[in-house]
């Protein structure tokens, strides 16, 4: 893309297909490479977890306990495959299934103190690397781009079930 000279603010000319296909290519690789990340994330906390699992188990992690609804809610999962994963993670000893205080029908998903240690000590090498390279970047850059992320999720990524006017407004705090 060659500069015009106008700033952000006054340019007002919509993007071109090609400007558009550039961005698509950018998250087509992004999208690539946090797969990649997962998949390495998962293999690194137990041979045998697959990448949802790892994105199960994080989430659970960094949360706290939660219904299996909610984890498939947040993360955009199917149930039946958090269910699977569910099973999955406590045969690895991963995670419990605690009965709901408040409902002793319904269970909570919560981390064992070994995946706690192992999530929180290895941590994910992406989001490492992702702070390292953004702390070099100016807080201004930062911030736009956190805002130009959050307004196309807003926009473009609309989650099933999601409130259509939430889910379309430009300036939706994103999840």
């Amino acid at each position: 893309m060659t500069s015009t000279g106008a700033t952000p603010s006054s340019d007002t000319r919509t993007a071109t297909d090609d400007e558009i296909a550039a961005v698509e290519e950018q998250l087509r690789l992004l999208f690539v490479r946090v797969r990649a990340v997962w998949k390495e994330a998962a293999a690194a906390v137990h041979p045998d977890l697959q990448p949802v699992g790892y994105k199960i188990l994080s989430a659970v992690v960094h949360r706290g306990r939660m219904h299996a609804g909610a984890i498939a809610e947040a993360l955009v999962i199917d149930k039946s495959v958090v269910s699977r994963q569910i099973k999955q993670l406590e045969a690895l000893g991963l995670a419990r299934s605690v009965a709901d205080p408040d409902d002793r029908r319904a269970r909570f998903i919560e981390a064992t103190p070994a995946a706690i240690g192992i999530i929180g000590r290895k941590g994910s090498r992406m989001q490492r690397q992702l702070y390292a390279r953004l702390r070099t970047w100016p807080g201004a850059d930062v911030d736009e781009l956190a805002r130009l992320l959050g307004r196309l999720t807003a926009e473009v990524v609309v989650v099933p079930g999601a409130d259509a006017a939430e889910a379309g407004a430009p300036d939706a705090t994103v999840r």
